[in-house]
């Protein structure tokens, strides 16, 4: 069994039919409606959006409050062109901007958005990484010196 791994990333939103919209309009493909449960197919792994409330019920918490920002989900991709077409078509869908795409010390190039509920998204180019055609990332055996 690998247990290094995720399945499944579930993020809490405050409207769910607002934030299938936005996803929908930035270009994602739902795969599911599922009992107030939204969820759509990455490349080996599912994203899923669930009502605030319900998601702490689901949780054994009901009375909790849940935050967002304080996780990043990203996105790589093979170019700074790339990064930069859908850092605007985030925007276009109604992500808040939360940082420009920049080059970064380390090498690579990156920014930031905010879906409608505040989930953060990093879009980036890793040039020491390995991308594959489907977006998934390997970590090279051998990496340069920092």
């Amino acid at each position: 069994m690998t247990t290094q791994r995720v399945s499944l990333v579930t993020l809490g939103v405050s409207d769910l039919g607002r934030s299938r919209a936005f996803y929908e309009a930035w270009g994602w493909v739902k795969r599911q409606d599922a009992q107030e449960v939204v969820f759509f197919q990455m490349n080996g792994l599912v994203l899923a959006l669930f009502p605030l409330p319900m998601l702490a019920e689901d949780q054994g918490r009901p009375d909790a409050a849940l935050g967002v920002g304080a996780m990043t989900l990203a996105q790589n991709y093979a170019t700074q062109a790339e990064v930069d077409e859908r850092f605007a078509a985030a925007l276009d869908a109604g992500a808040a901007e939360l940082k420009r795409p920049v080059a970064a010390e380390w090498g690579g190039y990156s920014g930031y958005v905010a879906d409608p509920d505040g989930h953060v998204w990093e879009l980036a180019v890793n040039p020491y990484w390995d991308l594959a055609e489907d977006g998934s990332v390997t970590i090279p055996d051998h990496l340069p010196e920092s």
